[in-house]
Formats: C-alpha cells, sequence, structure tokens
C-alpha cells in the first residue's frame, strides 16, 4: 500500500477509533441489526447513532438496507482486508529482518570470556 492509496484505510482506521463505533462493529460481528437494535445499549441519542453508523458505512466496514421504515446494518464480509493485507506486509517485513539478523549472528564468532 502506497500513501497514493491510503486514504480508504485511514477512514477504516478513522472510523474504529471511536469506542461507540467499535461497540457497533462488535454488534454486527455477530449479525445484521437495525438502527433501534443498535442504539438500545448505547448510551448516545439516535441522531448521533445514525452519524456513527454513516462513518461505518462511509469506511466500508458496514452496509444497509431499508426495508420499509426499518433500516438494518451488516458487516462487509472483507470489511478488515486492507487492514489484515497491512499487518500480514509489517510481519513478513519483520520476520525477514530477524532472519537477516539471524545470519548475521550465526557468521559472526563468539569471543570467548577469559
Amino acid at each position: 500500500m502506497t500513501a497514493l492509496d491510503t486514504s480508504g484505510f485511514d477512514r477504516l482506521f478513522q472510523a474504529l477509533a471511536d469506542p461507540y463505533r467499535r461497540a457497533f462493529v462488535e454488534r454486527l460481528s455477530r449479525g445484521p441489526a437495525s438502527v433501534s437494535e443498535l442504539a438500545e445499549p448505547a448510551d448516545v441519542q439516535l441522531p448521533a447513532v445514525l452519524k456513527h453508523l454513516r462513518v461505518l458505512e462511509d469506511s466500508g466496514i458496514v452496509v444497509s438496507d431499508k426495508a420499509g421504515r426499518t433500516r438494518t446494518y451488516r458487516m462487509r464480509p472483507d470489511a478488515f482486508a486492507p487492514v489484515r493485507s497491512w499487518i500480514d506486509q509489517r510481519q513478513s517485513e519483520m520476520a525477514a529482518a530477524f532472519d537477516r539478523l539471524a545470519v548475521l549472528m550465526a557468521e559472526t564468532p563468539e569471543e570467548k570470556d577469559h
């Protein structure tokens, strides 16, 4: 991921930075829920819940459907793929650095204690 294509990635992290939005994500990871179901345990007014859900939707974490007067939100199956990919890349780079260190240490003779 280059600096030029990180805007969606940044939005995803910004969306998850808020504890209310993380709570909604945790709830939605167990299955779809209506706005009222999501708002019930939250300690915020319905307009604030809707704003939080809009941020989650704009970041690509959730999608919504409307049937009649009920709007239902659900997780996108691939919502965290960019984060997973970024973490996997960092782990690969760190593993390669440790492998290089191990080779260097194996090639360096040990000093004897006197």
